[in-house]
Formats: structure tokens, C-alpha cells, sequence
């Protein structure tokens, strides 16, 4: 018996899965959007300015919808991530690792954040040393992994997405219990600052919602999951899926964003140590109760767990594609791990960690933003699935938009430094 959305055989011929089967990668990539960076960003802007920054939200997911569908479409079309095709295209093996440095760089401060949100979820939750819940953040991290290297990318898109609802729930509540103001809401639409100090929170939100990993990994996401096989559809048909596949992804990860944002401007507005995720957790506690705080540790703990996990495989693929070679899946994780862990045992706090974190992601961006826009635009690499005009138009703009901020959020954190 046949459905629409299943594979079947019909006269003989494979039929290939159609509709939702056709949803994950995005959803899987669209974890780093929803990570404890995102979440102190977020919380910090709405308790320090409002609604005033909720335009910054909207813009950047609008921007990172179309960056996520150029990487998802280079892995669908040309069956390689954008880790490999650099690695093809630069022919010098000292420009390969040089980009494989700051690559690495990158792939290590992203675990430092989610790793950090992990244990600080843990010590909220449990009372569990920093140290310890790093480590066990670390350990269910590779056992989140293995399901990725022994059952393959259609397991672990399912164990992710389970992780992605407990994200909008934990993170959702709030603004159920406690709703916004919508008047104010809407007001915060206008794109405006309010001196320095919103323009820096503006480029932070930025800073951690695009983030480099996330373009590296869906490339290779979608090629692993649409790799050539009788059951494949058509070029187009997985494009025209994946359009639908990133626009549900950034409208969850948008959606719980931007509710972070509201709960702190509704419930944290001047409220002490909101700029840390322990000052923000007590905050809610005492401004809309315990349980909407235990919840919210719990969608900051499933957030740190499934980041930390799409990172560590953003990072395999970045060595893999860059360096032409692979190690095992233990020895690669505890290349990121390590120093995320080491960080946290040398007693640094854990606020400060996480804002160093975004800096060095806004110094990865640009390399990886600018190769993505330029690789799909040639049509000796995608064909007649090259970019249109338009498209590669808007993808320089974004590019140069969010490069631009995050140049100003590297200046403006050296100049308050």
C-alpha cells in the first residue's frame, strides 16, 4: 500500500519520497540559530532596550533564510559541501590550511558557546559544578553523534528535531504566560538605535544568529541526505523542498528568538544581572515564577546538547573538506571540546566566555559568507541551477550588511574593552 509521502513501487518503478520526508536538513542547521549565544543576546537586548531591537531579529533571520538555502542548494546540486569544494578549488596546500585554521578557530569558539550554555543549564537545573556539566555536555554530545556516523543522517535529524521542540518549548512559555505588549511589539518593527550600546547588542544578535558552522554544515547536511540513489527526486523537486524545508526551520528558530526577546522586554525591563544567562534565569524566576525558569533552563540545556552536536559535525566536515581526511569521531570532537572545557575549569566567567565566543565567530563570517556567494554564482560549479542575477545581488548585500556589523561589534568590544 502506497501514500504520497512514502516510497512505493508502482509498475515496476521506484517511487521517490515526496512532501514532509523530504524536511530535516534545515531543521538540523537551524539548531545554531537557537544556541545559548542567541539566547544571552537576545534576553540581554530585550532586558537592556525593550522592544527597541526587535526589527534586528526579523532582518537577520530574513538575511539568514537566504544564506541557509545557497548552502543547502550547493550540497543538493553538486554533492559536495562547501568545505569541499574550497578544498578542490585552492590548489595551494598552505592557502587550504590557513583556511582551515581560521575554520577551526571558528569550530572551537562555537563548542565553547554551547558547551558553556550546557553547563550553565546543568548547574541551573541540578546545581552541578560548571566543570561537571561541561564534560557531561561534552559526553552526551558523542552520544548524540554516533547516531549520526552508525544510523545515518535520517536518525539524527530525528533526535535533533526532538531536541528543537523541547528549544521552543523551554523558551516559548514565557511569553505564553506572560504575553508582550503588542502595540510596543509593532513599534519595535522601525529600525532604530539608541546609542552605542544597542548598536553593539544589534550586531551581537547578528553575530550569533548567522554564524559560520551553520553555512559549512548544511551544505554537507543536505548532500548526505540526498545523496544519488533510485529513490532520489529531481534536482528541482528537492530545490523547491528545501525552500520550504528553510523557511519552517527559520520560522521556528525566529519565532523562539524573537520570544526570548519579548520575555525579557515584557518581564526583565532594568531588572539586575540580566546580562548573564544565571541573572537572566533568576530574573524570570522571580518576575513570572519557577516553573517558567525551571523550563527555560531546560530549553537552554536542549539547545547547548543539540548546537554543540551540529557543530562538532560542522567541524569533521570542515577538516574533512579542507585537509582530505577524516579521524575518528572521538578525536575530533575533543579537538573543540578540550579547549571549551579547559575554559571552563580555569574558573572564567562564563558571560565573558560567551561574548568572546561571538567575537571570534564575527571573524570567521566573512570567509565563509563570501565563498558561499560566489561559488553559486558560477555556473561551471551549479549549472543551470547557478544563481539568478537577483539572487546573487541580495546575497552580496546581506553579506556586506552583516559583515559591516560585525566589524562594528569587533570594534566597538575593543573599544569597551
Amino acid at each position: 500500500m502506497s501514500t504520497a509521502t512514502t516510497p512505493s513501487r508502482r509498475n515496476g518503478n521506484v517511487r521517490a519520497p515526496r512532501g514532509i520526508w523530504l524536511l530535516g536538513p534545515a531543521l538540523v542547521a537551524g539548531v545554531a540559530y537557537i544556541d545559548p549565544g542567541n539566547v544571552a543576546s537576545n534576553m540581554t537586548a530585550g532586558a537592556q532596550y525593550g522592544y527597541l531591537l526587535v526589527w534586528v531579529v526579523v532582518a537577520g533571520n530574513l538575511m539568514a533564510w537566504l544564506i541557509q538555502y545557497l548552502s543547502a542548494k550547493l550540497g543538493i546540486v553538486t554533492g559536495e559541501s562547501l568545505p569541499e569544494v574550497l578544498g578542490r578549488r585552492m590548489t595551494r596546500r598552505t592557502a587550504r590550511i590557513a583556511y582551515w585554521l581560521q575554520a577551526e578557530l571558528v569550530a572551537i569558539a562555537t563548542d565553547l558557546a554551547e558547551v558553556i550554555g550546557g553547563a550553565v543549564a546543568l548547574n541551573l537545573l541540578f546545581d552541578l559544578p560548571l566543570v561537571a556539566g561541561a564534560l557531561i555536555t561534552g559526553a552526551v554530545s558523542m552520544v548524540l553523534l554516533s547516531v549520526q556516523s552508525r544510523r545515518g543522517a535520517r536518525h539524527f535529524e530525528f533526535v535533533i528535531i526532538g531536541l528543537l521542540v523541547i528549544i521552543a518549548i523551554g523558551f516559548g512559555a514565557g511569553v505564553v504566560i506572560a504575553p508582550p505588549d503588542a502595540g510596543q511589539t509593532v513599534a519595535g518593527l522601525v529600525p532604530r538605535f539608541e546609542g552605542t550600546g544597542s548598536v553593539l547588542l544589534a550586531a551581537s544578535i547578528l553575530g550569533a544568529t548567522i554564524m559560520p558552522h551553520a553555512i559549512y554544515a548544511h551544505s554537507a547536511l543536505a548532500r548526505d541526505r540526498f545523496r544519488p540513489s533510485p529513490t532520489r527526486p529531481s534536482v528541482r523537486t528537492l530545490l523547491r523542498a528545501t525552500r520550504w524545508d528553510v523557511t519552517v526551520a527559520m520560522a521556528i528558530a525566529g519565532t523562539v528568538n524573537l520570544a526570548i526577546l519579548l520575555l525579557a522586554a515584557s518581564v526583565l525591563p532594568g531588572a539586575p544581572g540580566t546580562d548573564s544567562l544565571e541573572g537572566a534565569h533568576a530574573a524570570i524566576a522571580a518576575g513570572v515564577g519557577p516553573v517558567v525558569a525551571a523550563l527555560f533552563a531546560v530549553g537552554l540545556l536542549a539547545s547547548g546538547l543539540a548546537s554543540t552536536s551540529v557543530g562538532a559535525y560542522a567541524g569533521a566536515e570542515i577538516m574533512h573538506g579542507l585537509l582530505h581526511r577524516r579521524i575518528p569521531l572521538l578525536a575530533r570532537r575533543l579537538i573543540s571540546l578540550v579547549p571549551a572545557v579547559m575554559i571552563v575549569a580555569l574558573g572564567t566567567d562564563p558571560t565573558w566566555a560567551l561574548v568572546l565566543s561571538q567575537v571570534v565567530l564575527s571573524f570567521g563570517i566573512p570567509f565563509a559568507l563570501i565563498p558561499l556567494v560566489a561559488v553559486t554564482a558560477q555556473r561551471g560549479i551549479l549549472g543551470a541551477h547557478t544563481n539568478r542575477r537577483l539572487t546573487t545581488i541580495a546575497g552580496i548585500i546581506a553579506s556586506t550588511l552583516l559583515i559591516a556589523l560585525n566589524v562594528a561589534l569587533l570594534w566597538l568590544t575593543a573599544a569597551g574593552a
